[in-house]
């Protein structure tokens, strides 16, 4: 329940948060009404291209399963008007559902804004047309106004007469009162728990996190909600918390394969949760562009001293042991939601985590894009690259292990040698993650840089591998329709015995070529490939029948050192050329 303690102490931090018993709904059009009934319809989407609905607190929106349930004084139009773009075979229902319902519960009303919308709702019908109706508007979100009081912003739910009823009616539903176990007061029960929106995946209309619908779930007779006490109150705060950490541009969101990832600070000081909140976006998902130009300015300054491994203590001392911080990952599962991960802890010691990730991930030559985002990485683990392709177990245990500083999953390793061996495109995304496995989880020392004097077999043989490449290169130029790399790689990696001996035949007749063309690239190269074969053990066959997962990895990374130096020494080659000229 610590999750959704700090999920409900959150709710009491936002700054524009809905009062209890309302929620933030997207709205698409209002039907303005004067005292006969009569109406207008007033779209309330914006007005750019995409046309978004707008953002309004309303009465919270009931708990849908498969059963028919309005909301008050608000719905799609499926409910207000009986109007909706699909098929609708039960739209006569609902429609009838949400005129009998507000019949009823707006009966006896005296307030002028209620009687029109009960004069409405009586001579409406479906096969009317309203002013200022688009077709567009279908199974958009529409809410009530009383024309008088529109102009000023006050929609129909926000009269008085309309707030005590609806606090009326959320009253007589509550159950008899329990200890909650999120806020230990005595108070009623939530027999359902609010839907929580905006996962990936998961149903539009929301899913929930906490559920009993089935026989199997009861214990001692209890039933949905009185299984695991949650406080309507508790209930509501929480939930929308997290609804709103969930919005697209709320600051609190990041995608993780299929995880929709929020993370919060759960601290008093305003300051220090958005600071806290602006760095841990950066450690996971780097972004130079920002809004507040000196905010980003400030964050970007701290964010370069804790990458260079200066103690969060030291860079900002409030924050290290100052400030609780949350991470949730959520995952779509039918009507439900799945927690992929959850971690809680001193944001110092997060960082001291994110700190140790850097190290680990740790190679040279680095990325071009200096500090890609974890979802960079995750699409190196895809198939074509796709993000929607990213094994989604994988994500989250490799999420959690970074936050939590334990070892990688060994999954990381052979899903990212499956790659290697698919496409063959060794780049410094997949060499880090290389090498932060076997340094991390199987305590293994690999070079960030190359090593000449490296003697462990897998590396070596990278190296080889990539000398012979570039024998070809040099011979035949770049216009090689399929390098051996393109056709040999993954079978040099897990099989080298089987092709090496190939390579070496075939580099002979390269070098013959190059010999002609260039000789002293040949003999630049002859010293380079020699230095190699030298680190091979001579006491028995330097090239093994095959090679572990291991060193299948240092392979690959021998491979991208020794690439990487060649192409380094061909740009300076460049650059000198270019100065003589």
């Amino acid at each position: 329940m610590s999750i959704l303690a700090s999920l409900a102490r959150a709710y009491d931090r936002l700054p524009d948060k809905p009062p209890y018993g309302f929620s933030t709904e997207k709205i698409g059009f209002a039907i303005s009404l004067s005292e006969d009934g009569s109406a207008t319809v007033i779209d309330l989407r914006g007005d750019d291209r995409k046309r978004l609905p707008r953002m309004m607190t309303v009465p919270q929106a009931v708990k849908r399963t498969v059963g028919i349930a309005p909301n008050f004084l608000w719905d799609k139009t499926a409910y207000v008007l009986g109007l909706t773009a699909g098929e609708g075979k039960r739209t006569a229902q609902e429609h009838q559902a949400f005129k009998d319902l507000h019949a009823d519960w707006l009966a006896g009303t005296d307030d002028a804004g209620l009687l029109a919308v009960l004069r409405f709702l009586k001579g409406w019908t479906p096969d009317q047309t309203l002013p200022g109706w688009t077709e567009d508007l279908r199974d958009q979100n529409a809410v009530f106004a009383f024309e008088a009081d529109r102009r000023s912003g006050l929609w129909m739910h926000d009269r008085p007469a309309a707030r005590d009823l609806w606090r009326r009616l959320s009253a007589s539903a509550t159950t008899d009162g329990q200890i909650c176990l999120v806020n230990g007061e005595m108070a009623p029960v939530a027999r359902l728990h609010p839907s929580i929106k905006g996962v990936w995946g998961a149903q539009s209309s929301g899913a929930a996190l906490v559920s009993f619908n089935l026989d199997a779930f009861t214990s001692y007779g209890h039933e949905q909600g009185d299984n695991a006490p949650v406080s309507e109150a508790a209930a509501f705060a929480y939930t929308t918390a997290l609804n709103r950490f969930l919005e697209k541009d709320s600051g609190h969101r990041i995608q993780i394969g299929d995880a929709s990832t929020v993370f919060w600070a759960d601290t008093s000081d305003a300051k220090w949760a958005a600071e806290s909140e602006g760095l841990f976006a950066q450690y996971v998902n780097p972004d130079p562009q920002g809004e507040d130009a000196d905010a980003t300015k400030e964050i970007g300054i701290k964010l370069a001293q804790i990458r260079a491994g200066k103690p969060l203590a030291e860079v900002t001392p409030d924050l290290a042991e100052g400030v609780r911080f949350h991470v949730l990952g959520l995952a779509p599962n039918a009507a439900r939601l799945s927690v992929r991960f959850m971690w809680e802890s001193s944001f110092g010691e997060l960082t001291a985590n994110y700190q140790r990730h850097l190290s680990d991930m740790r190679i040279e030559p680095p990325p071009r894009d200096g500090f890609p985002p974890l979802w960079r990485y995750l699409t190196e683990l895809a198939v074509l690259g796709k993000r929607e392709n990213v094994p989604p177990k994988l994500a989250g245990d490799w999420m959690r292990a970074i936050l939590s500083g334990t070892p990688y999953p060994l999954t990381l390793l052979s899903t990212t040698l499956m790659r290697l061996r698919a496409d063959g495109d060794v780049n410094a995304l997949r060499a880090g993650i290389l090498k932060s496995v076997l340094i991390r989880t199987l305590k293994m020392e690999v070079p960030v840089a190359l090593d000449p004097t490296a003697r462990n077999k897998g590396y070596v043989l990278g190296r080889l591998f990539a000398i012979y490449e570039e024998i070809q290169r040099a011979a035949l130029g770049d216009n090689v329709n399929a390098t051996i790399k393109d056709k040999f790689y993954g079978a040099a990696s897990a099989t080298p015995q089987k092709v090496f001996h190939l390579l070496d035949r075939g580099s002979a007749n390269h070098f013959a070529k190059l010999r002609k063309q260039s000789p002293g690239r040949a003999v630049n190269l002859e010293k380079v490939l020699t230095s190699i074969t030298e680190l091979m053990d001579p006491s028995c066959d330097p090239i093994p029948s095959s090679l572990s997962a291991a060193e299948q990895s240092l392979f690959g990374i021998g491979y991208y050192h020794q690439r990487s130096d060649f192409f380094r020494k061909r740009d300076e080659q460049v650059e000198t050329m270019e100065i003589s000229q």
